[in-house]
């Protein structure tokens, strides 16, 4: 679980994870798999449309209860964490699975959440995709976000077939705001 724990919000290594735990791979993925079962882990898969041959195929790994996670991390303060090397993937797992529980709250067991991440390491955090549009989502800790941090929203435009919706990023700020057309400042409190 200290493996897991120091591993989420990352892509997953199944080779990485043995190696921590000292077990061999298809040990980690029967592991991994009952803790994926239970509910404990969420494996966001990347977004694939056949657009790009160069995306990556690897899922994140995130550990739904982040104050387990934070447990085993050894953050014990909220000034533990925010000073912690890990303060940015705490974050974006808080994020992420506070939004696939509010779709499994509201009935919804087939979530439709991806990630996007190209071999240049071009990288959108979510992808909500309903009714064929996209809406890209960023997940940051500054409380002040400028319009760069969504510059690969742009990448959704080349998938065919599908609209590219309103984006936002996730953060510290205080209140919504309008970051630029179709594109939104989300207090993190909102969500």
């Amino acid at each position: 679980m200290r493996a897991i724990a120091s591993l989420s919000g990352q892509q997953l290594n199944y080779t990485t994870l043995a190696e921590i735990v000292g077990k061999d791979v298809m040990t980690m993925k029967s592991w991994l798999n009952v803790l994926q079962t239970s509910g404990l882990v969420y494996l966001l898969q990347p977004y694939s449309n056949n657009f790009n041959k160069r995306l990556s195929k690897t899922p994140k790994l995130y550990m739904m209860d982040t104050g387990l996670l934070c447990y085993l991390g050894g953050w014990n303060t909220p000034e533990q964490l925010v000073r912690g090397a890990m303060w940015g993937q705490v974050f974006e797992t808080y994020v992420i699975t506070e939004i696939i529980k509010s779709y499994y709250n509201d009935g919804h067991t087939l979530l439709h959440l991806y990630y996007y991440r190209d071999k240049e390491k071009k990288e959108i955090d979510l992808i909500i995709e309903e009714a064929g549009t996209l809406y890209p989502v960023e997940i940051k800790t500054t409380s002040d976000p400028h319009q760069s941090m969504i510059s690969s929203f742009e990448l959704l435009k080349k998938v065919p077939d599908k609209k590219v919706g309103e984006g936002a990023i996730v953060c510290l700020c205080e209140k919504v705001l309008p970051l630029s057309s179709g594109n939104w400042v989300i207090p993190v409190v909102m969500i």
